[in-house]
């Protein structure tokens, strides 16, 4: 099928889901509904675009459609900053701080760590991806040992707000965020569409990419940059994602018969959409939140992580 009517029918399937989402089940008054059920979905949305852009970047200057940003420690550093934050300050008093502050602070933090290890790697002469890679894995693998002596020393009544910070919250997001969250979501992956010319370039490897005029150590560090951010904001809005980029981005792979970004992008963004949204939907309206939406989608994820690897192997 040409990527023209794949995206067509992508985008069916998202108006469809976010339609299900605000009409399903409705009791109240649409002058409730509308804003209450609006500011959610807009949320749902925010969070899926920059989940999958940011997936589709790592992807295309790692050369690999197994690797996601979550691998660099992302997760793992938003996990030990509230677990330092709880450790410190009380259980008690991080509840009463303002979202604002906690989504500002986590939020900075993270884009400051990416952006300090992102720079001291690739502006190095002989600067290495994989190398790159591979620091980010033992940085991660710092964080969460990090975390678990922190969470060994804390009150057993303030882990348990701790387990709910460990895991993606699409029953209870704070829309007041959106305001920030929107803004940056919306010219980061901008930033990202003008690049997709280039990104087609960086994909073909960088021997090819150095031969057509392209510099991919300035795109590699461009487009870092880009996921550093929308892994950011969409972490501090929600909390860890693991497994949703590499399950979008697959799925994409599989519908589109062309790897030309400008195809690749809307489509992972529009299946990130119908999955959230509709997945979104069927727990709340249908089965009654009877499980959380993360947990599924780290089942499919970690599926469709598995079939990709023994996959690999068999080649």
């Amino acid at each position: 099928m040409a990527p023209r009517k794949v995206l067509t029918l992508l985008a069916l399937l998202a108006l469809l889901s976010a339609a299900g989402y605000m009409a399903l089940g409705a009791k109240a008054p649409w002058s409730f509904l509308l804003p209450f059920r609006g500011e959610k979905l807009a949320a749902l949305v925010i969070v899926a675009v920059a989940v999958s852009t940011a997936t589709v970047l790592f992807q295309t200057i790692t050369f690999n459609r197994i690797l996601t940003p979550s691998i660099m420690g992302f997760d793992a550093l938003y996990v030990l900053i509230m677990t330092a934050s709880i450790y410190l300050y009380g259980g008690a008093e991080v509840v009463g701080w303002s979202h604002l502050g906690v989504f500002l602070t986590s939020g900075a933090v993270m884009i400051g760590a990416s952006l300090l290890l992102f720079g001291t790697l690739l502006v190095q002469a002989r600067a290495d991806i994989m190398r790159m890679i591979l620091t980010g894995i033992i940085f991660g693998v710092l964080f969460r040992s990090l975390t678990g002596f922190l969470q060994r020393m804390i009150d057993p009544n303030e882990y348990s707000m701790l387990q709910v910070a460990s895991y993606a919250r699409f029953n209870t997001i704070e829309t007041d965020l959106l305001l920030i969250a929107a803004p940056v979501t919306i010219i980061a992956v901008a930033l990202a569409w003008r690049m997709r010319r280039a990104l087609d370039i960086v994909s073909l490897g960088t021997d090819v990419a150095l031969d057509l005029g392209e510099t991919p150590r300035r795109r590699q560090f461009q487009a870092l940059t880009l996921v550093a951010v929308l892994v950011a904001v969409a972490t501090a809005f929600v909390g860890p994602v693991a497994f949703l980029g590499l399950l979008v981005v697959s799925l994409a792979h599989g519908v589109l018969a062309t790897p030309y970004h400008a195809y690749l992008l809307p489509a992972a963004a529009l299946i990130s959409i119908t999955v959230l949204v509709g997945g979104q939907t069927v727990l709340e309206r249908v089965l009654h939140l009877s499980t959380p939406l993360s947990v599924v989608v780290d089942v499919l994820g970690g599926a469709v992580f598995l079939f990709l690897v023994l996959r690999g192997k068999a080649k």
